[in-house]
C-alpha cells in the first residue's frame, strides 16, 4: 500500500506539470502525499475501533459465563442443569430479540439534533444501510447481560417458557426504551444529546443503571410475584419461621469461578464504553476506566468481607470469613462504578467500592427482613449497587476528567462544586432523575408482565416439581452422577416412570374399551386382564 499510493500520486502530478514547472509539481506531489496518508491513517483507524468494539464485546458475551456458572454453583444441585440451560436461552433468544425489535427501539433512527423521543423507529431486523456492524454486536452483549441478572433471583421455582417469555420481552422492549434514554443521541437523559437536560443530562459511563438497576428493578418485581422458594421463610403449614432457612448453594468453586469470570467481562463492559481505542485521548480514558473498575471491585470485596466478620463476631464472638459475602461484594463494587468509571479519580472508586460493599449487606438483610427470596443476591448487587453508581456520578464526577471523556464540565460532582464555592446540584439532580426513570418504567412494565404470566400458571412449577428440582422434572435427569447415584436414579426413576406408566395404561384402558364396545363377549376377559397388566406394571415401576 505504501508503494503504490506514491505512484499514484506521482503519476497524477506529472500529468498535471512538466518539469518546466518543477515547484508546481513538487507541491503537487507533496499535498496528494499528504492527502494519502492521511486516508491511510484514517482506515487504519477506523478499523481499529471496529476490531476494539468486537474484541470488547466477546469480553462482555463472556460474562454470560460468569452469570451461568455463579447461578450454578449458589443453587441446589437439582436445578443446575435447569438455570444453565436458562443462561444459554437469554443469549439465544435475547439475541433473536435485540435483532429484530432491541436495537431498533434503543439506536434506530438517532441524528445529532436535540429533538427528544422515547423510542428508536428504524433499523428492524437490522434493516438500513447506517448500521455500524461492531456497535450492534457490542450491544447485543449488553442487552443479554440485563436479562441473566434475574435468573439467579428467580432460579429453582420457576417456568422455561415464564423465563423466555420474560427474557425475550425484556431485550426486546423493556431495555432499549431505558438504553434509548441514556445512550441514544436523540434520548431525553443522554449527555450526548444536542441539548441535554438542565445542559447536563446524566452521567452512567457503561450502564449502572441502564443494565445492572435495570436488571435489579426486574428481579424484585419477579421475587414479589413468584413467592420464595418451599421451605425458605415458611414452614409446611404455611406459617412464618422465626429463623429463615438458609439454602446454600451447592458448589463455592463454580461460584468462585462465575466471580472471577464476571469480573474479567468486566474489562469489556467498562474500557469497552469508549467504543474507540485510535486516539490517545479515547486510550486514556479506557485506562483510566480498566484502574478504577479494578479499585471499586477490590474495595467492595474487601469492604464486604470484613464488614460482615465485625457484625458476626459482635453476635457469635467468633471471627468467620463469608465467601458468598465477599464476592457478591466484589460485585457490587463493579456495578456501583460502572457509571462513574470515567469521571472519577482513583481515590474515589475505592470510597465508591467500600460503600458498595456496604450497601451490598444492607440491601441483602433487607431483603431477608421482608421475606424477599433472592437464592444469589442479584438484587442487592445490581439494584443496590447501581442506584449507589447513579448517585456516586453525581457527588464524585471531576470537571477535568468529565471533559476528558464527555468534552464537557459546567456541571460536576456535587463535592467538586462545594469545591468552587457553589452548591449547584445540577449533575445530582439529573442522577436522580434517571434513577427514578428507570424505577418508574421497569415497576410499571415488568410488574403487570409478571402478574400475568402468574395468572396464567407460566411462572411458578407445581410444588412436586420444586420438590423434586428441575433437573429431573423437566431435563431428563440430574445434572450430576455422583457416588450416591442410587438415590438420584430412585427420585429420577419414580418421577419419569410414574408418567411412563400412567401413559402407558391410559392407552391399554382406550385399547380395552374399544375391543369391548366391538366385541361385548370379550369384555369379561378384558376386565380380568386389567388387575394383572396394572400390578405387572406396578412391578416394573
Amino acid at each position: 500500500m505504501s508503494e503504490i499510493e506514491p505512484l499514484s500520486v506521482f503519476e497524477s502530478c506529472t500529468a498535471q506539470y512538466t518539469t518546466a514547472e518543477l515547484d508546481s509539481l513538487l507541491q503537487c506531489i507533496s499535498d496528494g502525499s499528504a492527502e494519502a496518508t492521511a486516508a491511510a491513517a484514517q482506515d487504519i483507524s477506523t478499523g481499529l475501533d471496529h476490531f476494539y468494539l468486537i474484541y470488547a464485546g466477546a469480553l462482555v458475551f463472556f460474562m454470560q459465563l460468569g452469570f451461568a456458572m455463579l447461578c450454578a454453583g449458589s443453587i441446589r444441585a437439582k436445578n443446575v442443569k435447569n438455570v444453565l440451560l436458562w443462561n444459554l436461552m437469554d443469549s439465544c433468544g435475547g439475541g433473536l430479540a435485540f435483532w429484530v425489535t432491541g436495537y431498533a427501539f434503543a439506536y434506530g433512527g438517532e441524528d445529532n439534533s436535540p429533538t427528544w423521543t422515547f423510542i428508536g423507529h428504524t433499523n428492524f431486523f437490522l434493516m438500513g444501510d447506517d448500521i455500524n456492524l461492531s456497535y450492534w454486536f457490542f450491544q447485543f452483549a449488553f442487552a443479554c447481560a440485563v436479562s441473566s441478572i434475574v435468573a439467579g433471583t428467580i432460579a429453582e421455582r420457576t417456568q422455561m417458557k415464564g423465563y423466555l417469555f420474560y427474557s425475550m420481552f425484556l431485550v426486546g422492549f423493556v431495555y432499549p426504551v431505558v438504553a434509548h434514554a441514556f445512550w441514544s443521541t436523540n434520548g431525553f437523559l443522554a449527555n450526548t444529546n444536542a441539548e441535554p437536560l438542565w445542559n447536563s443530562g446524566v452521567i452512567d459511563f457503561a450502564g449502572s443503571g441502564p443494565v445492572h438497576m435495570l436488571g435489579g428493578v426486574t428481579a424484585l418485581m419477579a421475587a414479589i410475584i413468584l413467592g420464595p422458594r418451599i421451605g425458605r421463610f415458611y414452614d409446611e403449614d404455611g406459617k412464618v419461621l422465626e429463623v429463615p432457612n438458609d439454602i446454600p448453594g451447592h458448589s463455592t468453586p463454580l461460584a468462585i469461578l462465575g466471580t472471577f469470570a464476571l469480573w474479567f467481562g468486566w474489562y469489556g463492559f467498562n474500557p469497552g464504553s469508549t467504543f474507540s481505542a485510535s486516539t490517545a485521548n479515547s486510550g486514556e480514558v479506557a485506562a483510566l476506566v480498566a484502574v478504577n473498575t479494578t479499585l471499586a471491585a477490590a474495595a467492595g470485596a474487601i469492604s464486604a468481607m470484613f464488614t460482615s466478620t465485625y457484625f458476626n463476631y459482635r453476635i457469635e464472638g467468633v471471627h468467620t470469613y463469608d465467601v458468598a459475602y465477599t464476592m457478591n461484594g466484589l460485585l457490587t463494587g463493579l456495578v456501583a462504578i460502572t457509571a462513574p468509571c470515567a469521571s472519577v479519580e482513583s481515590w474515589a472508586a475505592v470510597v465508591i467500592g467500600i460503600v458498595a460493599g456496604w450497601a451490598y449487606l444492607a440491601g441483602s438483610k433487607l431483603l431477608i427482613k421482608l421475606r424477599i427470596d433472592d437464592a444469589v443476591d442479584a438484587i442487592p448487587v445490581h439494584l443496590v449497587g447501581g442506584l449507589w453508581g447513579l448517585i456516586a456520578a453525581g457527588l464524585f464526577s471531576s470537571p477535568e476528567l468529565l471533559e476528558k471523556a464527555y468534552g464537557q464540565s459546567e456541571h460536576v460532582g456535587w463535592f467538586y462544586e462545594w469545591g468552587r464555592g457553589s452548591g449547584d446540584f445540577t449533575l445530582i439532580g439529573t442522577q436522580l432523575i434517571g434513577i427514578l426513570f428507570i424505577f418508574g418504567w421497569t415497576t410499571a412494565i415488568m410488574y403487570p408482565f409478571f402478574w400475568l404470566l402468574n395468572v396464567f400458571g407460566s411462572l411458578r412449577v407445581d410444588p412436586m416439581e420444586e420438590h423434586a428440582g428441575m433437573d429431573i422434572s423437566r431435563h431428563k435427569g440430574s445434572g450430576y452422577i455422583i457416588e450416591e447415584q442410587d438415590k438420584v436414579l430412585d427420585a429420577s426413576t419414580s418421577l419419569h416412570q410414574r408418567r411412563s406408566v400412567a401413559h402407558l395404561l391410559n392407552m391399554k384402558t382406550t385399547d380395552n374399551a374399544e375391543k369391548a364396545a366391538a366385541e361385548p363377549d370379550a369384555v369379561a376377559d378384558n376386565a380380568g386382564s386389567k388387575e394383572p397388566e396394572t400390578e405387572t406394571a406396578e412391578v416394573e415401576a
